[in-house]
């Protein structure tokens, strides 16, 4: 297997900041707030030609009630049991604090490396702080600047010294350079989990993947970032993105619930498939028509999860009054999949994966322009186009341009002058005749340019 390096510290040393410079991204969300980082994210890192696994943690808090920073402390807890080798950050800047010494003393006791980076040793004053943190007891600190980059090549060293001297490692990490090479050229499906604030999005993807990864609980709000859980199911390599809840934008007006915003539609944005988990209790409100439409604008394929099924007492009706939502609200993806669940209690689950698999591959159709342009001339044939300044409109041609969505471009006299409701009615009759229910459909209108207005103009 591939090293696993976790990084550790009190909050706000520079571990997001760190695990950002070595996997070269700003997955993770860095500010000057203590404890932005609560579930614990993995990523590939890199130092030259050194790749390993590396895993950011929330702040150290040793809590051992089941509170909300319990639970945080019990998924800290989990990555260092994973690791193979612990990173432990301090700030230089603040010294070596008594909470330092008490995460110290208890990874002393750990029986793999600890090593331990003094961050921030970019002001003046760093090299008293570096020689008080000989006192922790973790061997020499070693100075370094994530933000800067400073120092960071010495962890080459330190991690490539400890892999030849682990034979079952070593052996391993020959081969990499194809191996790691080959899962991330393969083609993973990439689903978001979104929807407003504890609505069981963590949840859900702690029953898909079987393990409780992402924190849960009562309190809404728990997950403020976007998380990605890789996960194989079936023979099926997937991304997970567990998502921060969205709330309308009026309400939203601290800044870490905007950064916490932002990363979920970044997620979206990335995303092939787009769970959009209700509560069914409450159904389709306008924050959740909002986040639908976000969605499609951005061309993402989306089937909806009602949650908490088990709990809603009027089944039949339930089902009644989300068909007419979807049909009233949602008619831009006519056929959007809806499936009812309880993640709580792994029900229907296997259903909302067989969903997402259909979903996705509808999202990948391809048509052969020849069966479009036969399903156009019907489609003419049944309603002609209407008239412009006297003259009838021609649609001569229309081919599929791109899939993911599926993108088409149609071929006019006068592209200007067609209305929408003619465009609609195309739209609705491509997703009718070719199976393209619940997924937006792109048409691009095009105008052939006259190849002798140059001549007129002469």
């Amino acid at each position: 297997m591939v090293i696993t390096v976790a990084i550790v510290g009190r909050p706000n040393v520079g571990k997001s900041t760190l695990f950002n410079r070595l996997t070269g991204s700003k997955q993770a969300l860095v500010d000057d707030t203590p404890g932005l980082t609560r579930d614990r994210r993995e990523g590939n890192a890199k130092i030259a030609n050194l790749k390993f696994r590396i895993i950011d943690t929330a702040g150290l808090d040793e809590v051992h009630n089941q509170s909300l920073n319990g639970r945080i402390w019990q998924q800290t807890k989990i990555a260092i049991h994973q690791a193979n080798m612990i990173l432990m950050v301090i700030d230089v800047r603040v010294g070596v604090t008594p909470l330092d010494s008490h995460f110290a003393n208890l990874l002393r006791k750990l029986k793999i490396p600890v090593v331990l980076l003094a961050n921030k040793c970019d002001t003046h004053g760093s090299i008293s702080t570096i020689n008080e943190a000989y006192k922790l007891g973790l061997g020499d600190p070693i100075a370094i600047s994530a933000e800067h980059n400073d120092g960071i090549y010495k962890l080459y060293y330190i991690i490539h010294s400890y892999i030849n001297d682990n034979p079952d490692l070593t052996a391993e990490y020959l081969r990499p350079s194809n191996h790691l090479k080959e899962i991330e050229n393969s083609r993973v499906l990439k689903i978001a989990i979104v929807g407003r604030p504890n609505v069981g999005k963590s949840t859900l993807v702690n029953r898909l993947i079987k393990e409780e990864r992402m924190l849960t609980g009562p309190e809404a709000g728990i997950t403020r970032e976007s998380i990605k859980v890789p996960w194989k199911y079936s023979n099926h390599e997937i991304h997970l993105f567990d998502t921060a809840g969205l709330r309308r934008k009026a309400k939203v007006v601290e800044k870490l619930e905007r950064m916490s915003t932002s990363d979920s539609m970044s997620a979206i944005r990335f995303a092939q498939v787009v769970i959009l988990v209700i509560d069914g209790n409450q159904m389709l409100q306008n924050q959740e028509l909002a986040i639908a439409n976000t969605v499609f604008k951005q061309g993402r394929s989306m089937i909806i999860a009602v949650n908490k099924w088990d709990a809603v007492s009027e089944k039949k009706a339930a089902s009644q009054r989300i068909r007419e939502q979807l049909n009233t609200s949602l008619s831009q993806a006519r056929g959007i999949p809806w499936i009812a669940i309880s993640a709580l209690h792994d029900t229907n689950l296997g259903k909302l994966l067989k969903a997402v698999f259909n979903i996705y591959k509808i999202w990948n159709t391809r048509i052969a322009t020849s069966q479009l342009n036969i399903w156009l001339k019907n489609m003419t044939e049944q309603h002609p186009l209407p008239l412009s300044r006297g003259r009838r409109l021609r649609l001569r041609y229309i081919t599929q341009v791109n899939s993911r969505p599926p993108t088409f471009a149609a071929f006019i006299n006068q592209a200007n002058e067609l209305p929408k409701s003619y465009i609609s009615y195309l739209i609705a009759g491509l997703r009718d005749e070719f199976g393209l229910s619940g997924v937006p459909i792109r048409l691009n209108l095009r105008t052939r340019r006259n190849p002798y207005v140059k001549m007129i103009d002469k």
